[in-house]
C-alpha cells in the first residue's frame, strides 16, 4: 500500500487504536473487537511480547481492510523488523531521526513523538506527517490549540489519555487524529470485548460529530 495511501485512511478515519498488552493472544483479541468497530488502523506497540509476530498475524488476517502499525519503536533497528513483519506505519514516543530516515527510505509513514514547539518542528524537518503529541495527558487539547496558532500546518495526533469525554475537544483543537489505547482496551484484561467494540464505535461517532461541528 502506498504511503500516501496509509496517511490519507489514518486522517480520514480519525481513530488509531493502540494496543499494548501482556500476551500476544490478548492483543489478536483486542485487534478482532476494534475491528469489528470500525477502527481502520491498530498500532501494535512492541512492548507486547512477540510484537512482530503478532504484527505478521494481524497483517495476513486483516489487510488491506485494517491498517496494522507498529508502535514503541525506539530505533532504526526495530522499525525494519516490523516493516518486514508487515507494519505499514511506525509509531515511536519521541523523534529518532535514524528510524526517519529508514521509514522514509521504505515509504512507510513514521509518526514520532512530540512535546514541545521545538520538536514537533523537528520531526516535520525529519519528514513526519503525522506527529504524536505525547504524554496526551500532561498536554492536553490547549497545547494544541496553541500550537497551531504558529505552526498551522502541523499535522497533530495526540496518544496518552484520550478518552471518550475530550475526544471532541482534541479534533476541535486540530488534530487530524485520535490514538487511543487504555481508554479503548481497558475491558480486554475481564474479557469483555464487546465493550472495546462498543467504545470503538462510540470514539469513531464522535470524531465525525466533531469534524462536522
Amino acid at each position: 500500500m502506498r504511503k500516501l495511501e496509509v496517511l490519507s485512511r489514518i486522517a480520514d478515519a480519525g481513530l488509531v487504536a493502540v494496543i499494548r498488552t501482556e500476551s500476544a493472544k490478548q492483543a489478536v483479541s483486542i485487534a478482532e473487537a476494534c475491528a469489528e468497530g470500525g477502527v481502520a488502523a491498530l498500532e501494535i506497540t512492541f512492548t507486547v511480547p512477540g510484537a512482530d509476530r503478532v504484527i505478521a498475524e494481524l497483517a495476513r488476517r486483516c489487510s488491506p481492510q485494517i491498517l496494522i502499525g507498529a508502535g514503541t519503536v525506539l530505533d532504526p533497528e526495530t522499525a525494519r523488523i516490523a516493516i518486514l513483519s508487515g507494519a505499514q506505519f511506525v509509531v515511536s514516543p519521541a523523534l529518532n531521526p535514524q528510524t526517519a530516515r529508514l521509514a522514509n527510505r521504505y515509504q512507510v509513514p513514521y509518526l514520532p513523538g512530540a512535546g514541545t514547539i521545538r520538536e514537533i518542528v523537528e520531526a516535520m524537518e525529519c519528514g513526519a506527517e503525522i506527529i504524536k503529541v505525547f504524554p496526551g495527558e500532561t498536554l492536553g487539547p490547549a497545547f494544541v490549540k496553541a500550537v497551531k496558532g504558529p505552526l498551522p500546518q502541523a499535522p497533530l495526533m495526540p496518544a496518552g489519555g484520550v478518552s471518550l469525554e475530550n475526544a471532541h475537544a482534541w479534533i476541535q483543537a486540530g488534530c487530524v487524529a485520535l490514538g487511543v489505547g487504555g481508554n479503548l482496551t481497558a475491558c480486554a484484561k475481564t474479557g469483555d470485548y464487546r465493550s472495546i467494540t462498543a467504545s470503538a464505535r462510540r470514539f469513531i461517532e464522535i470524531i465525525q460529530q466533531a469534524r462536522a461541528s
